[in-house]
């Protein structure tokens, strides 16, 4: 026996004392229902007190936090597309008066140049209309003139076709009268 007590006491001690441990586990042993409860109870309350007086008034001030930056970032965002609207209707605007301000150049320019075009035009028609009248005037001299010689021509020319017809010199005097009494 002495042997077998020798092997026990070198053995590692997994067992309860007194050999292996007979009956439910502790967590559901009725017998042990009273202290655990009490435990739970104070454990419930020690993590409860921790959580309601340190970790959650940290994550709602983190929360917090968090909603404040995203308002600002809202409210910026907003008071970022009003200015950004309100640049796009001022850059409308200038472009409007910008286009507005070259029509009214262009047509100012077509008006200027209308009327340049109408004033050479105009003294182009009066330096023609003088040389026409010139013209006219040159004509009507020239006219005047060689009617001034058509009697004489008239009168040479019918006295040459009578002397060729008739082979004797014409009278001029006669057919200078002759060609008179037809004017008139």
């Amino acid at each position: 026996m002495a042997t077998r007590e020798t092997a026990t006491s070198t053995t590692a001690h997994t067992e309860a004392p007194g050999g292996h441990a007979k009956g439910p586990f502790p967590p559901f042993d009725p017998n042990v229902f009273a202290p655990q409860l009490i435990w739970l109870a104070l454990t419930f309350g020690a993590l409860y007190l921790l959580m309601s007086r340190i970790a959650l008034p940290r994550i709602e001030s983190i929360l917090e936090a968090r909603r404040a930056r995203i308002a600002n970032d809202l409210d910026d965002a907003s008071s970022m597309q009003g200015k950004a609207q309100a640049a796009g209707a001022a850059y409308e605007k200038t472009l409007a008066d910008a286009k507005a301000i070259a029509q009214a150049t262009a047509q100012a320019t077509r008006d200027k140049l209308a009327a340049d075009s109408a004033a050479k035009r105009k003294m182009l028609e009066d330096q023609l209309n003088a040389k026409l009248a010139d013209a006219e005037r040159s004509i009507a001299g020239t006219k005047a003139q060689a009617m001034s010689h058509v009697g004489e021509i008239a009168t040479a020319t019918a006295a040459r076709i009578v002397s060729h017809i008739t082979g004797k010199p014409a009278d001029t005097a006669k057919i200078a009268a002759a060609i008179a009494a037809t004017k008139t």
